[in-house]
């Protein structure tokens, strides 16, 4: 059984998995797709290689160094991830609230 923090991270990342993931986006009425799988992939990898969670600055910039313009861009992240896309890509990919996030 999987623990979350008060805010509803995942405590320990090992216990993520796309099932997971795909619970804790169901819990945000999101049905998650390629285009998600794209994000959440890269922001895991990222996190993974440098112990951060980005923030939405940093992850529009490291979303357009990746993936190119057309995705890097707030308004392509906040329709995959309504509201805050950075806590929220965070959330589904069972990493820790990002820093600077409120």
């Amino acid at each position: 059984m999987s623990t979350f923090d008060k805010d509803g991270y995942l405590v320990a990342r090992k216990d993520w998995d796309e099932q997971l993931a795909q619970a804790l986006a169901d819990q945000h009425d999101l049905v998650l797709t390629a285009e998600h799988w794209e994000i959440i992939t890269l922001v895991r990898t990222f996190q993974l290689d440098t112990d951060v969670v980005p923030s939405m600055r940093p992850l529009v910039k490291l979303v357009k160094e990746a993936l190119g313009p057309d995705k890097g861009n707030s308004l392509y992240l906040h329709r995959l991830f309504p509201d805050s896309p950075a806590k929220l890509v965070a959330k589904v990919a069972g990493l820790p609230k990002p820093t600077n996030c409120l």
